[in-house]
């Protein structure tokens, strides 16, 4: 089985300079807990997380400090930059192996240099799920 097969196509995108208020909307909404974040011209540069999202609140004791997180800092400052990505024509096996190695949760599908899509742990298992049934 390829990740092209189970990978999610429909991708909600963010760029570095919105601020992280309009990113944890953009989770809440699409139910997801990390979006792309792109560059101007449409390269994936990042990944922003609730993780991220909550390490960056962690370190603000004041409520007007947590509340600046939302309201005054740029998605590019709180980031994880570089993404893991992998190819739509990795195997299923490929990409469980390079989440488990690398520690993540979500390997961005990249096909020249495009960005086409997204593999979750939770697609791997769904997909490991539905050969078993």
């Amino acid at each position: 089985m390829r990740v092209t097969e189970v990978m999610q196509t429909s991708l909600r995108t963010i760029r570095g300079t919105e601020l992280v208020g309009e990113a944890v909307a953009l989770l809440a909404e699409s139910h997801v807990s990390g979006l792309p974040v792109i560059d101007e011209h449409g390269r994936l540069v990042g990944v922003i997380s609730n993780s991220d999202i909550l390490e960056k609140l962690a370190e603000s004791q004041e409520p007007e400090a947590r509340e600046a997180v939302f309201e005054q800092t740029q998605v590019r400052d709180i980031m994880t930059p570089r993404p893991q990505t992998i190819h739509p024509d990795a195997t299923v096996r490929d990409a469980a192996q390079r989440m488990l190695y690398l520690e993540v949760h979500r390997l961005f599908v990249e096909q020249e240099g495009r960005l086409v899509g997204v593999v979750s742990t939770t697609d791997l298992v769904r997909a490991l799920a539905a050969t078993r049934v």
